[in-house]
């Protein structure tokens, strides 16, 4: 089986999830460090033009987004079983719900702070300003709406270790990476908004020692020779019953619905209600297969 190849840099949240994950799993994986802004020239060939962090490779075949990462892992490597029950609903709130108010509660802090080139390459990014005086603004009361959803943690955490029970599931996962980011990114702030809640301390405790797994450090250039030496792998299977009308073989764009929103062109190798897959040719990589999770994402015809 081809490495596991992780594309991410170290103070990404959502490439935290992807990390714990494979702590969880217990899994060797390749590091590739991606830089934080564009350009991003070892990056946007695997994925024709997608360049939000983090992405997963293994072999040619290209996983765009936490929620197929998450999935193609749970897939490869069942056990122990991580993904359960209503997950994928608890997942998409703290993608988007919980991570805002993190968001403007980490640059209602550290605002002052951050280079005027992320915040060029930021709003290139959402398509809006990113606006510090209007984060540090939103802070205070981003600060109660995210003590508020810390509590549904706490209280998820009555009567056990973890979010899935005994053993940690994607929920905690996904819960995790906000604890996480706003911790190191202002920890005396992180302090005071988990103040009292003695489960959710002891939960973030035992979700940083479940670790990384086992990483190793690759370069962008061997993971583009390591896609070039592969072939994508077998396809998932599809829905013949698709509502979007678009046939395998059809050119077709998929963008994001939230923000990093750049059309990703290709032909439409897959389909069905989880997964959007496309086929790519470039003149150095040869055919590459780009995965995109269903839900969050555009599909169209080119």
């Amino acid at each position: 089986m081809a490495e596991i190849i992780l594309h991410h840099y170290d103070t990404s949240p959502f490439s935290e999830k992807v990390r714990v994950m494979l702590g969880v799993k217990g899994l060797s994986w390749r590091s590739v460090i991606q830089p934080v802004i564009m350009p991003k020239p070892e990056l946007v060939p695997l994925t024709g033009g997608y360049r939000r962090i983090p992405v997963l490779q293994i072999g040619a075949d290209v996983y765009c987004d936490t929620q197929v990462i998450l999935a193609e892992i749970e897939a490869r490597h069942k056990k122990p079983a991580v993904i359960r029950g209503a997950d994928w609903a608890v997942n998409l709130w703290a993608d988007r719900l919980f991570f805002q108010a993190t968001v403007a509660v980490v640059f209602g802090e550290i605002g002052d702070a951050v280079p005027a080139e992320f915040i060029a390459d930021r709003e290139k990014l959402s398509g809006r300003a990113f606006d510090i005086a209007v984060m540090k603004a939103a802070a205070a009361p981003m600060k109660a709406q995210w003590r508020a959803q810390a509590g549904w943690i706490e209280r998820g955490l009555a009567s056990n270790d973890f979010l899935g029970g005994s053993t940690p599931s994607l929920a905690d996962i996904a819960a995790y990476m906000n604890v996480w980011w706003l911790g190191r990114a202002a920890p005396d702030t992180a302090s005071t908004l988990l103040g009292g809640l003695t489960k959710t301390l002891g939960w973030r405790e035992r979700m940083k020692a479940l670790g990384h797994g086992r990483r190793s450090e690759m370069t962008g250039a061997e993971a583009l020779q390591a896609a070039a030496a592969e072939t994508p792998a077998k396809l998932p299977p599809a829905d013949l019953a698709d509502l979007s009308g678009l046939a395998p073989g059809a050119a077709v764009t998929v963008r994001a619905d939230d923000y990093g929103r750049d059309a990703i062109e290709g032909r439409l190798v897959a389909l069905n209600a989880e997964r959007i897959t496309i086929a790519r040719e470039d003149r150095e990589l040869g055919v590459t297969h780009v995965h995109f999770p269903r839900v969050g994402y555009l599909l169209a015809a080119a």
